[in-house]
């Protein structure tokens, strides 16, 4: 038996010395977290939540990941009877790896610096797309770096009308705003990934006008 795990091992060590990347490939964990390479076309209508988890689910189905529950990392406040909704209540537990295998965070309180601040990976290198490519920051043409999100830093909804922070809960592809995170950590008046600045409004043009293109977060809930 001792013989047999002895020429395992030995057999593992040379794969790893002819090929680094071979056994790193064999555990890389599965992806958990991506920024949607497309937002749906229609400004901020994402559908609501429904349609934002679908759009979400659609993507990483077209990746290889539709076995997981995917949810959109996004908060909405009560409107027609029905509660709010805080973005960091609705994604998991964690961890989540990027689709390259990096770790983004190691739970809800890392990811939102709750104990302490930037324990995320969040950042142009690491928070790729689905199929594992750099979303366009800020420098890049077109600069892609506004996230829809309607949160705070903390991943709660912000206080006020839902058309102001949230365009509408997720339906408005005109009037309206909604608060927008910088993947890239870079621009406007702070460096978060979540909560940087308000949009200009819900419309497509006026999303990509300042550096967006209706994007926004998916993560993997199970």
């Amino acid at each position: 038996m001792r013989r047999s795990i002895g020429v395992l091992a030995a057999a593992a060590l040379v794969t790893f010395l002819a090929d680094p990347s071979a056994l790193s490939a064999q555990a890389q964990q599965p992806m958990g977290f991506f920024i949607t390479s497309v937002g749906p076309g229609d400004g901020a209508n994402l559908g609501g939540l429904e349609g934002a988890d679908r759009h979400c689910q659609t993507l990483a189905q077209a990746a290889g990941a539709g076995n997981r529950t995917w949810r959109a990392y996004l908060s909405t406040l009560p409107a027609g009877g029905q509660p709010g909704v805080d973005a960091r209540d609705r994604i998991g537990d964690g961890p989540w790896y990027n689709a390259n295998g990096q770790i983004i965070a190691a739970n809800v309180a890392d990811l939102h610096g709750d104990i302490q601040r930037d324990r995320n990976n969040i950042r142009k290198p690491i928070a790729v797309d689905e199929n594992g490519d750099e979303v366009n920051g800020a420098g890049d043409q077109p600069n892609q770096h506004d996230i829809l999100t309607g949160s705070d830093s903390r991943g709660f909804a912000l206080l006020g009308a839902g058309d102001t922070t949230t365009c509408n809960n997720w339906t408005s592809n005109g009037a309206g705003r909604a608060m927008v995170g910088h993947h890239d950590r870079l621009g406007g008046a702070n460096s978060s990934w979540n909560a940087v600045h308000l949009s200009r409004s819900c419309s497509q043009e006026d999303l990509i006008a300042t550096g967006g293109n209706g994007l926004f977060y998916c993560f993997a809930a199970d």
